[in-house]
């Protein structure tokens, strides 16, 4: 069994923010998957699909984004998953909007979910960073990040949650180079590459 883990907020009040992405392609990659409804379990929300011949637990912490480790070491612990067979989706402030990037274990740069995840679990699980862009100044990440989307970034990040969903079958099959190029051809394709590079 893996554990795809989206890091986010809960509440109506954080659906929208730019930190709830990892929260956002989770549940495409659920809602892509024909998983059931959701359940509440582990200090989060829980369902569960086939992935190819894989389950996969999906896993939304409930714990807001700095205790986000307390529910990943519960799921883990319950179902005796190990941590290389984790992915944590997430906001990424050093990619630019629409870009993409999978990578095991190494710095949490800043990110208090990743963080979190670190000190319960471990370091060596598979993160997909999604790039969100950078404010420009570090006194202005706490509100960029807690900030909703604008209406003009709404249909990248639809774009790019569906292409990380339809290609997550790569993922859980340990082709993550596949799985980066496949989601950034996508993301090409419909017109985001050169565009957000800039």
């Amino acid at each position: 069994m893996l554990l795809f883990v989206g890091l986010g907020n809960p509440g109506s009040r954080y659906v929208g923010n730019r930190h709830n992405i990892g929260f956002m392609a989770v549940e495409e990659i659920a809602r892509l998957n024909k998983a059931p409804p959701w359940r509440r379990r582990f200090q989060g929300a829980v369902t569960e699909a086939n992935i190819g011949s894989e389950k996969v637990l999906f896993l939304l912490p409930e714990t807001f984004m700095n205790e986000s480790g307390r529910a990943v070491q519960e799921a883990m612990q319950f179902y005796k998953i190990a941590l290389k067979d984790i992915i944590v989706f997430h906001d990424e402030l050093d990619l630019p909007p629409a870009k993409m990037r999978v990578k095991l274990g190494g710095g949490n740069a800043g990110h208090n979910g990743l963080r979190s995840i670190t000190a319960q679990c471990g370091n060596e699980y598979r993160r997909v960073r999604l790039g969100i862009g950078h404010p420009g100044h570090k006194d202005a990440v706490h509100g960029f990040v807690l900030s909703d989307f604008s209406k003009s970034d709404r249909e990248w990040v639809s774009d790019l949650c569906r292409a990380v969903a339809e290609q997550a079958q790569l993922l859980v099959s340990g082709q993550d180079a596949t799985f980066q190029s496949k989601v950034h051809l996508s993301m090409d394709a419909q017109g985001w590459g050169e565009e957000k590079e800039q």
